[in-house]
């Protein structure tokens, strides 16, 4: 996942805390939500959130995984090499997508529930 570099130059003599204030906030937020990277990723071609496209909508995909222990990896492992026949005859196309950012997308769609 990328993340913001942040750069502080401090008035104060000591601006460790400014620093650290700044290098905390930009470690917890990614640069990009979910929603976008499912947009650069080209999931939306394909799902809707609340209904089927082409594929099942993401609420959908949350029901089905949600008692499901370990339902983030298994949907970014299907996220990366795709699939068939778990939701009709239409194949999901593998994405060109890391290992962080499908786990990010997976539990995103997860959410959507």
């Amino acid at each position: 996942m990328q993340r913001l570099a942040v750069v502080v130059r401090s008035l104060y003599p000591n601006g460790l805390a400014v620093v650290a204030l700044a290098l905390a906030v930009g470690a917890s937020f990614p640069v990009r939500a979910s929603e976008v990277l499912a947009r650069e990723h080209n999931c939306l071609n394909c799902h809707h959130v609340d209904r089927k496209k082409i594929g099942p909508g993401f609420k959908q995909v949350a029901e089905r995984y949600a008692k499901q222990k370990d339902a983030a990896p298994k949907l970014a492992e299907k996220i990366i090499r795709g699939g068939a026949g778990a939701w009709g005859a239409v194949a999901m196309p593998s994405n060109p997508v890391s290992n962080e950012e499908a786990l990010v997308l997976a539990r995103w769609v997860l959410a959507t529930k």
